[in-house]
């Protein structure tokens, strides 16, 4: 089943490649979890329990589920949740050191799902420079860091020898190119370091 015939769950595996797991309501119940048994299986995850959440479909909607079930507990757009809740197009969901995105097509077009409909830039539409600084920006997200943020425009400047001001008009530009340019100003910056991940742009290695 392709990817644009339902919501699926998006995350990198031990190897830093793409994997998806298509969600269907004939299967209601995705088990999350360190087990090999678990449906999606995130074995290489020590801050992951053995069975860390679960993803079930009530009637109408995908929910995300941690009943007391992880250790570390299961976070939503960094928020640590209790219980259910809903999930909408484009939710992070973090469990341990393992970041997951929820993808769901037909809804509104978010800025995730216009991009994973096939306006997502290439490395070759990037300069070279735009491209320096994303890495720049990725880079304390390295080994699934943990309740990373990305690298300030002091940090990004001081590593590629760049004013602060010539980082700021790359970053506008990259912002555009993402199709991030009209989220708020403190979400902007997390979003296209997630993107650029998420869509191997910007990889394990680069960082």
């Amino acid at each position: 089943m392709s990817v644009l015939d339902g919501p699926c769950l998006r995350f990198a595996d031990s190897d830093g490649r793409s994997q998806e797991v298509v969600l269907a309501p004939g299967h209601p119940r995705v088990t999350i979890g360190r087990s090999p048994q678990a449906d999606i299986a995130l074995t290489w995850d020590d801050e992951v329990s053995r069975l860390h959440a679960a993803v079930e479909w009530m009637s109408t909607h995908w929910t995300i589920v941690d009943d007391g079930l992880s250790r570390n507990g299961t976070f939503v757009n960094g928020e640590r949740i209790a219980g259910r809740r809903s999930l909408r197009a484009g939710d992070r969901i973090r469990v341990g050191g393992s970041l997951l995105t929820f993808h769901e097509f037909g809804g509104g077009m978010d800025d995730v799902t216009r991009i994973s409909s096939g306006t997502m830039p290439t490395v070759r539409s990037l300069t070279e420079t735009q491209r320096s600084v994303l890495v720049a920006l990725c880079r304390p997200y390295k080994h699934n860091a943990s309740f990373a943020t990305p690298a300030s425009n002091q940090q990004i400047a001081g590593e590629l020898f760049l004013s602060v001001d010539a980082i700021k008009t790359h970053l506008r530009a990259l912002f555009a190119k993402f199709g991030v340019e009209d989220l708020p100003q403190n979400q902007k910056r997390v979003r296209l370091a997630e993107l650029a991940i998420q869509s191997g742009i910007i990889s394990e290695r680069d960082l």
